[in-house]
C-alpha cells in the first residue's frame, strides 16, 4: 500500500499559479482571481488562438470553453501529464508528483548537526514506516453471524423486512458491535470491507459511546488494517453505471428509507463531508449529462454537507439541493412527497 494522500489537504496546499507556471502556461488576470489564456491541454480540440482557457487561482479550478475540459488543479495536472482525471490510479500518480514538486518534506539536518538530529527523528521515521504498512479498506475474510433482523429498533423506524434483508441489517449481541445494529459496508467493487454499528438506545449516546461505530484499526501478521470511510460511498456498489440521476444523503437510515420508498440510485456519505475520492466515485457513476440531488438533513451539518458536495462536484456535474425543514431528515417524509420534489 502506497503513501496515504489527503487530496483535499493537498489541493489546499498547492498554488494553482505555481502549477500553471510549472507547465509554462501563460494567463492574464481578469478580475480578482480569474485568469484567461490559450488552452494548454495536449488534447485540446478547437481553436488554439482564442483565449478560451479560464482559471480561478483562488478556488483552484479551471474550465476551457473551447474543448470543454474542466475540473480542479489536480485534474488539470493529470491532463497536462497525458493522464485521465477520471481514473483513480492516474489521479493518485499525478497527486504524488505534485506533492513531491510543491510540498516536499523538510530538508535533512546538516552534517555538523547530524548526531543531534538523528536521535529525535528516529520515532518519526519508525512512525512513517509503520504508516506505509497500513492496508486500507481491505476485504474481510469473515462475516458476522447470528444477527437479529427482527429487532424493535428497525421496526420502530419503519423499515420493512425486505429493506432489512436487502441491506443485510441485524442486531448484534456480542463483540465490538454489541448492542448495535450491524451495517455491512462494501467497497465500490462490492467486496465486504467492514461493519458499522448504530446504537439502538439514543439515551446511551455520549462522547465514549457514539451514535455510530466504525471499524477500528486492527493488527494481523505484522500489518495494520484500517478503515477509511471517506474512500467509499455507502451503497454505491449496488448501482450500475451510468446513472442519469443520483441521490446523495448523509446517513445510513436515509439510504434505507429512500430505497424503500422506491427512489433508485441512493448513496450515503456516512457523515456531512464529501471527500475527493467520494466525488470521483460519483463522477464515475453519473453520466456527464446526469443529475445529482443532495438531500441532507435539515440542520447546520446538512448545510455544511450541501456545501461540501457543491465544492467537490460543482464543476463536473449538475447538482440540486433539496432543502428539508429545520430539524427534519429524509426519513421524516413519505415517498410521494419526495418523488414530487425530485422531478
Amino acid at each position: 500500500m502506497g503513501t496515504w494522500i489527503d487530496f483535499r489537504a493537498l489541493r489546499a496546499q498547492l498554488s494553482f499559479g505555481a502549477v500553471l507556471q510549472h507547465y509554462k502556461v501563460e494567463v492574464k488576470k481578469k478580475g480578482n482571481d480569474q485568469h484567461h489564456g490559450y488552452c494548454p491541454l495536449p488534447k485540446h480540440e478547437g481553436k488554439r488562438n482564442s483565449p478560451s482557457f479560464s482559471a480561478n487561482l483562488a478556488k483552484g479550478i479551471f474550465h476551457c470553453f473551447g474543448c470543454g475540459a474542466k475540473g480542479n488543479l489536480i485534474d488539470f495536472a493529470a491532463l497536462m501529464e497525458g493522464l485521465d482525471p477520471k481514473n483513480g490510479a492516474d489521479v493518485r500518480t499525478v497527486a504524488l508528483k505534485l506533492q513531491e514538486r510543491f510540498c516536499p518534506a523538510a530538508p535533512k539536518a546538516s552534517k555538523s548537526k547530524k548526531h543531534q538530529a538523528d536521535q529525535p527523528e528516529l520515532p518519526k521515521i519508525k512512525e512513517q514506516e509503520e504508516a506505509k504498512k497500513a492496508i486500507v479498506n481491505a476485504p474481510l475474510d469473515f462475516e458476522l453471524k447470528h444477527l437479529d433482523p427482527n429487532h424493535p429498533y428497525l421496526d420502530k423506524r419503519g423499515f420493512s423486512k425486505e429493506t432489512i434483508a436487502h441491506f443485510g441489517l441485524g442486531y448484534c449481541s456480542k463483540g465490538l458491535l454489541s448492542g448495535r445494529i450491524a451495517i455491512p459496508l462494501h467497497d465500490h467493487g462490492g467486496q465486504l470491507i467492514g461493519y458499522a454499528g448504530r446504537i439502538v438506545d439514543d439515551a446511551k449516546i455520549n462522547a465514549d459511546n457514539p451514535r455510530y461505530k466504525f471499524p477500528p484499526p486492527r493488527e494481523r501478521n505484522g500489518m495494520t488494517y484500517e478503515f477509511h470511510k471517506l474512500l467509499m460511498l455507502y451503497n454505491s456498489h449496488r448501482l450500475t453505471f451510468p446513472v442519469e440521476s443520483l441521490l446523495i444523503v448523509e446517513g445510513f437510515p436515509s439510504v434505507w428509507w429512500l430505497t424503500q420508498m422506491q427512489l433508485p440510485n441512493v448513496v450515503g456519505l456516512m457523515g456531512w463531508a464529501m471527500s475527493a475520492e467520494q466525488a470521483k466515485i460519483v463522477t464515475d457513476l453519473v453520466s456527464p449529462s446526469g443529475h445529482v440531488w443532495i438531500i441532507p438533513d435539515g440542520n447546520e451539518a446538512g448545510v455544511k454537507c450541501a456545501h461540501s458536495v457543491f465544492e467537490h462536484l460543482g464543476t463536473s456535474r449538475f447538482i440540486q439541493w433539496l432543502k428539508l425543514e429545520e430539524g427534519k431528515q429524509p426519513t421524516d417524509y413519505p415517498g410521494g412527497w419526495l418523488r414530487e420534489r425530485l422531478r
